[in-house]
C-alpha cells in the first residue's frame, strides 16, 4: 500500500528543508521526496493542508511502567523543598502492588499521549520494581509497547538492601539481570549521590554489556562526578541528564560516541538549573532531548514543550532543538532507520498545524501537532 502526503508547506527533510514538498510512502517506509508538482501516484492521498511536516519525535528516556502519583512531592519542591532521589522508593512501592492490567494500563495511556504529541518511538526503564520478578515482569510489559526496552534495576538500593548496596548490586548483576536481560535492549544505572557510585556503575554495566545488552546511564542530574566519563568510556550510548558537567566531562563527550541526552521536564520540575545545551552543541557534543516521563521528577509526555523550554532556557535554537529531539533520540538509541525524514527510512511523520517547526517553541502549550503517521 502506498500513500501520497501531498500540498506539504514546508518539509523538514534530512537533507534539506522543502517547500511545496511531497511525500509517497510504501510498505511503512518513506518512499520517495520531492516537489509536489513531480509526485508520483499512490494508492491514497493525504493533504497536507500546506502545513509543515516534520520527522516523528523520538524520546530516549522514558519511565513510563509505574504506578501511582505523587504530586504532592512535587507541590512541596514548588513550595521550596529540594529534590532528592529519594522519592523513588515510594514509587516502587506502589508499582510492586500494582497488577500488570493496572501497569500496562498506565503505561499505554502515556503512550497514547506521546503518540498524540507527535511522538512516533519511546524507550522505557525499568526501575520501580527492583525485585527479581518484578523487574522481569514490567520489562516483559514494556515489552508490549515498544522495542526498546532498558533494565534499570540499579535505579536506587531498595529499602531492604539499604544497609548492603554491595548485596544489592549483586543481586542487579546476577539472578535479576538474567531474569531481565531476556526483556531487555538496553542496561542503565543512576550513577549519582544517593544512587550507584562510580566503581558501582562499571560493574553493573560492564555486566549486561557481557549479556549483549547495550549501556546507557543517568548522570550529572545532582552534580558532577565520574559518570559521564565512565559512559564515554564504556562507549555507552547515552548519558543522561548533564545537568552539571566539568569540562572534563564535556572534553570526553566530544571526543567519543556517546550521545548527551537532556531532560528538560525535570529542570522545569525541580527548579535545578537547565543544562547548558549550548555549550556541548559548540563543543561538538551529540545531543539529544527527551522528556523523562516518570512520576516524581519529570510527568510530562510532551516532547514539543521540551523543545520550548531548550530554546527558552538551555541555548539552543528551534532548529537544534528539533534535531534533537528527533535524529538526536535516534542516535540515543543506536538507530539509524527513524528520526530524520529520508528516503528508505521508516515513514513517521508529524504534520503541524503551523507553517513552520519554529512554532513548537514560538506557541508554547498550544496544541500543534495536527495528524501523525506512524511506520506510514
Amino acid at each position: 500500500m502506498s500513500t501520497l502526503v501531498d500540498n506539504i508547506g514546508l518539509l523538514v527533510a534530512e537533507e534539506a528543508e522543502l517547500r511545496d514538498a511531497a511525500i509517497v510512502t510504501q510498505d511503512g517506509a518513506i518512499a520517495w521526496i520531492g516537489s509536489r508538482r513531480d509526485a508520483p501516484a499512490a494508492d491514497e492521498r493525504v493533504d497536507a493542508g500546506g502545513r509543515c511536516v516534520i520527522p516523528g519525535f523520538v524520546d530516549s528516556h522514558s519511565h513510563l511502567m509505574f504506578a501511582g502519583d505523587r504530586a504532592d512531592e512535587f507541590e512541596a519542591r514548588m513550595a521550596g523543598r529540594a529534590y532528592s532521589a529519594g522519592g523513588i522508593r515510594r514509587t516502587v512501592g506502589l508499582t510492586r502492588a500494582a497488577t500488570d492490567a493496572e501497569l500496562v494500563a498506565n503505561a499505554g495511556r502515556l503512550v497514547a499521549e506521546m503518540r498524540s504529541q507527535g511522538t512516533t518511538t519511546v524507550e522505557i526503564k525499568s526501575g520501580y520494581g527492583l525485585t527479581v520478578g518484578d523487574e522481569s515482569r514490567v520489562l516483559a510489559l514494556a515489552a508490549s509497547l515498544t522495542r526498546e526496552t532498558t533494565y534499570l534495576g540499579a535505579h536506587v538500593v531498595p529499602t531492604e538492601y539499604v544497609d548492603d548496596a554491595a548485596g544489592y548490586v549483586d543481586l542487579v548483576t546476577g539472578d535479576m539481570l538474567d531474569a531481565a536481560a531476556p526483556h531487555s535492549r538496553w542496561i542503565d544505572v543512576f550513577c549519582e549521590d544517593g544512587a550507584f557510585d562510580v566503581d558501582q556503575a562499571r560493574v553493573i554495566l560492564e555486566a549486561g554489556m557481557a549479556r549483549g545488552l547495550g549501556a546507557r546511564m543517568h548522570s550529572g542530574q545532582l552534580g558532577e562526578s565520574g559518570g559521564v566519563r565512565l559512559a564515554v568510556e564504556l562507549g555507552a550510548a547515552s548519558v543522561d541528564h548533564c545537568t552539571y558537567l566539568s569540562a572534563a566531562d564535556v572534553d570526553a563527550l566530544a571526543a567519543g560516541s556517546t550521545v548527551a541526552t537532556l531532560l528538560p521536564g525535570v529542570e522545569f520540575s525541580t527548579r535545578q538549573p537547565y543544562p547548558d545545551a549550548r555549550r556541548l552543541l559548540d563543543a561538538g557534543v551529540t545531543v539529544a532531548l527527551a522528556c523523562d516521563c516518570n512520576p516524581g521528577s519529570s510527568y510530562t509526555s510532551s516532547m514539543p514543550f521540551c523543545i520550548a523550554v531548550a530554546v527558552r532556557d538551555m541555548g539552543m535554537t528551534p532548529a537544534e532543538a528539533l534535531h534533537a529531539a528527533t535524529a538526536g533520540g535516534a542516535a540515543a538509541l543506536r538507530r539509524d532507520d527513524i528520526g530524520s525524514i529520508a528516503v528508505g527510512k521508516r515513514a513517521d511523520l508529524v504534520v503541524l498545524d503551523a507553517p513552520s517547526y519554529v512554532h513548537l517553541a514560538y506557541r508554547p502549550g498550544v496544541p500543534l501537532v495536527h495528524g501523525v503517521l506512524a511506520a506510514g
